[in-house]
């Protein structure tokens, strides 16, 4: 008897966890898009892709477009997506997050986690035999970039020569995996944002992009001036001046210091002619960018939004049942 596993197990392979953009190889991360578009123009083929399938997901931080994204697309595909909040039940504290692992692993199929700390992500990761998708914490957003160079590659026609600019606070998860989406792509990545102290990118990070870089081609400019990242870009982006772990009493410091780098129409006239405007959301006009340019002709947001949707689509089928 001791010897006997669980069915659930016999045959699986190592469980793929997607903790970062770099989770990804290139080949997966654009096998994963090419998946999304296909999806998205034929989603009645995928109606059973998820069948007798259960997506557990599990929330420490509020999420519109991630919990409606995940849910809906589980039961477009034929599954069943559970949402459970461990704000009211903390991660970690009535049993370890290895125990709930192995709980988890037993259940359901697949387990997306939008957590506070990386370190819980990672633990809870290392402890499961099932897929963990990241769907946020303080180092990483990958499924925001399967959704983001989607819609690039939707309103570009392609991916090569991008050159993808960030704008504002560069210390946050979503600039980090742009970075090393850019990186891991071969792509051209600018970052503006504040010289003040605290609002450094973390050298890790920059520590991957470089190693990235010099394997794809990739480049990295990380500046304080706008005009020089301005300079051949065609994919803008920015984020809120105040993500949810921040207090907010700090909003009035943080909005002198990125003031400077609002997105707005003089800052997109500095860029290529065709150039994008793209924002995770929620975005506050007036802040981190002006209404003129959220509103305007030159943004993609919604698009951006909805493929929040078939990107994670396509990426579920692929931890399921491998890239192909």
């Amino acid at each position: 008897m001791a010897n006997i596993r669980p069915l659930h197990f016999i045959g699986m392979q190592p469980a793929k966890h997607i903790l970062t953009a770099t989770s990804l190889t290139a080949e997966e991360f654009k096998k994963t898009l090419e998946l999304a578009l296909d999806i998205k123009a034929n989603p009645v083929k995928y109606s059973n892709a998820m069948n007798q399938k259960t997506l557990l997901m599990l929330f420490q931080k509020p999420s519109l477009r991630t919990r409606v994204s995940f849910e809906t697309g589980m039961t477009k595909m034929g599954g069943h997506a559970i949402m459970y909040s461990v704000a009211d039940s903390p991660l970690g504290v009535k049993e370890t997050i290895a125990d709930t692992a192995h709980v988890l692993e037993r259940m359901v199929d697949i387990v997306m986690a939008r957590l506070n700390k990386r370190a819980d992500m990672r633990e809870f990761a290392a402890n499961s035999k099932i897929p963990i998708i990241n769907a946020l914490d303080d180092f990483a957003h990958p499924c925001q970039m399967l959704a983001d160079f989607q819609t690039i590659l939707e309103h570009r026609g392609k991916l090569e020569g991008t050159v993808l600019s960030y704008f504002g606070d560069v210390a946050n998860n979503v600039t980090y995996d742009l970075m090393r989406s850019c990186a891991l792509l071969g792509l051209e990545c600018h970052v503006c944002g504040p010289a003040e102290a605290g609002f450094a990118i973390e050298q890790e990070v920059i520590d991957e992009c470089n190693a990235l870089n010099a394997k794809t081609g990739g480049k990295l400019l990380i500046t304080h001036n706008v005009a020089e990242a301005c300079k051949g870009t065609n994919v803008v982006y920015t984020d809120t001046f105040l993500s949810y772990h921040i207090p907010k009493e700090e909003l009035p410091r943080r909005r002198e210091v990125f003031k400077p780098f609002q997105v707005n129409e003089g800052l997109m006239a500095q860029c290529e002619k065709d150039c994008i405007f793209m924002h995770c959301l929620p975005a506050t006009r007036g802040d981190e960018v002006s209404a003129g340019v959220m509103d305007g002709p030159q943004s993609v947001i919604f698009d951006e939004a909805e493929n929040r949707m078939w990107a994670q689509m396509a990426l579920l089928i692929n931890l399921v049942y491998g890239f192909k």
